[in-house]
């Protein structure tokens, strides 16, 4: 999960990584139009990307296609955010049957 952190802590990354929500199966050159740097910068940030298993590069003929892998993400939920969300749906819930009951 460090390599994960570490990809989406940089604005650059996150700002590639919704190109790749927004239109799936993008191209390096695609992808650049979106940022202000150069094709080696975006390659950089794209290997990180791959590092991380948040991006995967599929070969079509001769194209590159990136696309977004999200599951690592997900792990980040599932690990992190979700044990912080039950207590409140709890709450809710029993909100509801004490208005309900």
């Amino acid at each position: 999960m460090d390599a994960v952190f570490k990809a989406l802590a940089d604005p650059s990354r996150r700002k590639l990584l919704d190109q790749l929500y927004a239109h799936n199966g993008q191209t390096l050159n695609e992808l650049c139009e979106y940022l202000d740097m150069t094709r080696q910068a975006v390659t950089k940030h794209l290997t990180l990307l791959e590092a991380a298993n948040l991006v995967v590069v599929v070969w079509h003929g001769r194209e590159k296609l990136h696309y977004l892998n999200a599951v690592p993400i997900q792990e980040i939920y599932d690990r992190w955010l979700s044990k912080y969300e039950r207590p409140q749906l709890d709450a809710l819930s029993q909100l509801k049957r004490n208005l309900e009951g």
